[in-house]
């Protein structure tokens, strides 16, 4: 392992240009979203825990950005969810069938037991105001497997800021029916993270192309300190 392996390894991201083209004919502008009301907004961090940390320079790489959007939409009067992966008793058959036995028991207890807060990456700090919560579905919006969006609509949530790992299974996943339930979408770029960058890039494109909005966590901030 090199230096910056050890410290983190930022994805290098991009969106086609192509993309940005079609958007700007489509609807008249870039993004979808050109403001965020940060009380309306959550930021959701997904499956950030030892499982997948420890071993992933990309996921390392992220924490400073989600530590960062945290602080900022916190102060703005903004929330922070927080969702890990449920164990279960014992693997469902699905997963048991498709992962086979050894891999689907280890994502089963891939995220630990014991108080929700213990279980995330060590390097965060967790506010008594944030939500954590559980998920027994790849995704977090995934009716009836995840509590979360009950609970952020319950807080007047309509934006969601999907941030974590991995981008291209749980992350896509609940950006993705985060869309289908009805809210506002933004992957945050630079706050997302895979194993390589070509699987990480075309989550990102599939997501701004069809179902929200793509930024980095520097243009997030400025558009939060932009709001009225």
């Amino acid at each position: 392992m090199d230096e910056s392996d050890e410290h983190g390894r930022p994805h290098v991201w991009r969106i086609d240009e192509r993309e940005y083209a079609r958007q700007l004919a489509r609807r008249g502008r870039r993004h979808a979203y050109e403001r965020i009301d940060a009380e309306k907004t959550a930021l959701v961090v997904v499956d950030m825990i030892p499982f997948f940390v420890d071993e992933n320079p990309y996921c390392r790489a992220i924490v400073p950005n989600i530590d960062k959007l945290a602080g900022t939409l916190r102060n703005a009067g903004g929330h922070v969810a927080w969702v890990l992966p449920a164990q279960c008793a014992e693997p469902g058959v699905w997963a048991t069938e498709f992962f086979g036995p050894k891999v689907a028991d280890a994502f089963n207890s891939s995220g630990g037991t014991g108080e929700l807060r213990d279980r995330l990456w060590p390097g965060f700090v967790i506010h008594d105001s944030d939500l954590l919560v559980e998920k027994s579905a790849a995704s977090a919006f995934c009716p009836g497997r995840c509590a979360l969006p009950a609970q952020l609509e319950a807080r007047g949530v309509d934006t969601v800021l999907i941030c974590g790992t991995v981008t291209n299974v749980c992350c896509e996943s609940s950006a993705r029916d985060a869309a289908t339930l009805g809210f506002r979408v933004v992957m945050v770029a630079d706050a997302n993270a895979t194993v390589f960058d070509d699987w990480h890039n075309a989550t990102l494109r599939s997501i701004y192309r069809s179902f929200g909005d793509v930024r980095p966590t520097e243009e997030l901030i400025e558009m939060m300190a932009d709001a009225p």
